[in-house]
């Protein structure tokens, strides 16, 4: 799963990054709590070539009478994207890059509570993040949305969570939005070990209200300890 993650770069770094025309109208920055139902910045194919755009956090399918309609769709599993049919079409059609600087995720302590790490580029790199989106239309009301793929963990996250999103290398942005044939499927796989760094940090970002640097900064003490 993937249900926070963290946007710094400013959007013309963004764009130039993907090289991507970017919209006028893309959410503000840097934001370090980024929560489902959230406006993001979404990479996609555009007419005339890439384009950065906005989109609703949390894809909503064609068919639901309004956007509330239907659980909430935040992610989409890689083992099953295919078959689905709230993802099959876009997974063909309408495939996005989301840029991300690092991404949240929560193991149990011993008592139950939830402890947070935050996950990023073991090469301080930003990440581009795997995802499908949708438009939606009822009557004068329509969204553009989308949701992040994910696969299993890799090893070295597996001990954190059981599942991860699907990370695309620079190299490989073309073949997952379309520009360079088929073969996007195999890319629906978990990192390469070594690829990310963890640490984790303060609980303060277990409430969506959370805002501002601190949430990503390592907890003090031993990194696999509770706040005192």
């Amino acid at each position: 799963m993937c249900g926070r993650f963290a946007t710094l770069l400013p959007p013309d770094a963004m764009a130039q990054l993907f090289a991507a025309a970017p919209d006028n109208d893309l959410p503000p920055v840097p934001n370090y709590n980024v929560c489902p139902t959230n406006r993001i910045h979404v990479v996609r194919e555009g007419a005339a070539g890439r384009r950065l755009v906005a989109m609703r956090w949390g894809f909503i399918p064609a068919w639901y009478k309004d956007i509330d309609a239907g659980p909430l769709l935040i992610n989409a599993r890689a083992e099953t994207i295919a078959e689905k049919p709230a993802f099959r079409a876009a997974c063909r059609e309408r495939r996005c890059l989301i840029p991300a600087s690092g991404f949240y995720e929560w193991s149990k302590g011993a008592d139950g509570a939830r402890l947070p790490w935050y996950i990023s580029r073991a090469d301080a790199a930003p990440l581009a993040l795997a995802g499908v989106w949708q438009d939606w239309r009822r009557g004068d009301e329509a969204v553009t949305s989308c949701a992040i793929v994910t696969t299993e963990a890799n090893a070295d996250i597996a001990p954190i969570h059981h599942r991860m999103p699907v990370i695309v290398e620079t190299r490989d942005h073309g073949l997952w939005l379309g520009e360079a044939g088929k073969g996007a499927a195999r890319l629906m796989r978990p990192a390469r070990e070594g690829v990310l760094r963890f640490h984790r940090v303060s609980r303060a970002v277990n409430s969506n209200r959370a805002s501002g640097p601190e949430l990503i900064a390592p907890l003090t003490g031993s990194a696999q300890g509770d706040e005192p």
